[in-house]
């Protein structure tokens, strides 16, 4: 009987392991694609304040603007990992079928605060400083 026991304890421990890969996986699959399309959005919205205000811009594009405007990219892409601390729980629900067909919404609306608070840091913090 003793035997037995520990085989058991094995299984489910490798089982859980393996949803927990599984769910991961699927995760991933899911958000990394939107990462992509989430880094082009706001790069647009950059390039646009850049061209529609180009003349009083100018005077921020040096180089040391740059590890700056680096640093903010990096923000983004850590915020857009808070998209995994939702996914990965609700997948473990009884709802996860549910949040599967409609976890778009989650992107849709975090995808519209970056664009948000992208356009607030221009406006504010950097097209502040170049009038």
């Amino acid at each position: 009987m003793e035997a037995t026991q520990p085989a058991q304890s094995q299984d489910f421990g490798n089982s859980s392991r393996g949803r927990f890969r599984q769910v991961v996986t699927d995760a991933l699959q899911y958000w990394e694609p939107g990462r992509v399309l989430y880094n082009l959005v706001l790069a647009a919205v950059v390039v646009i304040w850049i061209a529609a205000t180009w003349p009083h811009f100018r005077p921020a594009l040096v180089q040391s603007s740059f590890p700056a405007l680096a640093g903010l990219a990096v923000s983004a892409n850590f915020c857009y990992c808070a998209a995994y601390l939702v996914d990965i729980p609700m997948q473990f629900s009884p709802l996860s079928a549910v949040w599967k067909r409609r976890r778009w919404g989650p992107w849709l609306a975090g995808m519209l605060i970056a664009i948000l608070l992208a356009n607030y840091w221009i406006a504010d913090e950097i097209y502040g400083f170049v009038r």
